[in-house]
């Protein structure tokens, strides 16, 4: 049976929306990065950061300079594309309704992280620093702050050993993304199990084989 994927597109337009009100409306009334207002004490806050990477901060340094934000950026219109694309052809497949309004929660997310990093700095023209950053190269702005730790993880510590650690910050769009893989994780034995290869039932009928062979002898007549 086919299940037209487009009431998942909805939910993916839903989340877009709301992701880019968000941003514009921090952008617009906290103007420059690093204001923050405080939501509950000094625990939850609404945060203004420019993320130039990926998720947490990651960012491609190994790349030569100016190859990072680009690489990135294509990296994420790819996957939006891959996932549309997976999105429509389980539809086709009539899989778990669970699955696609995860896989349709997860591009909502990748859509709207792919919207900064395209247009961001071309068409908001004070960021950051007062000029405006080519296509491609846009900032992500993340928001929402957590704030249960900061401070210098201690030298002995593997890795991160004597840096700076605050609690990630970060957006709608990110939020959302986590919340449809940690759905699919959690439920994964439900959602996939719809997609499991059914066996094919052969009906068996009362009728004579037609390609048999008959084995009667031919009765003669006598005059």
């Amino acid at each position: 049976m086919f299940r037209s994927p487009y009431k998942y597109f909805w939910l993916t337009f839903l989340l877009i929306v709301i992701d880019q009100i968000i941003k514009l409306a921090i952008y617009h009334f906290l103007k420059y990065e690093g204001n923050e207002v405080p939501i509950i004490g000094d625990f939850v806050k609404l945060h203004y950061v420019l993320n130039k990477g990926m998720a947490f901060g990651i960012t491609l340094d190994f790349l030569p300079q100016g190859y990072s934000k680009i690489v990135l950026s294509l990296f994420r219109v790819f996957a939006m594309i891959g996932i549309g694309y997976y999105l429509t052809k389980l539809a086709k497949k009539n899989a778990h309704e669970g699955l696609l309004w995860s896989i349709a929660a997860i591009l909502g997310g990748a859509i709207g992280n792919v919207i900064d990093s395209t247009f961001y700095g071309v068409l908001l023209h004070n960021a950051p620093y007062d000029s405006p950053t080519p296509w491609f190269h846009g900032q992500v702005i993340d928001m929402f702050f957590f704030d249960f730790y900061q401070g210098w993880i201690p030298e002995w510590v593997p890795v991160w050993g004597g840096s700076w650690y605050s609690t990630p910050i970060f957006n709608f769009a990110d939020a959302a993304i986590f919340c449809g893989v940690m759905a699919i994780m959690i439920w994964q034995n439900t959602f996939f199990a719809s997609l499991e290869a059914k066996p094919v039932q052969v009906e068996q009928t009362e009728d004579t084989d037609i390609n048999a062979t008959d084995t009667s002898e031919p009765v003669s007549s006598q005059e």
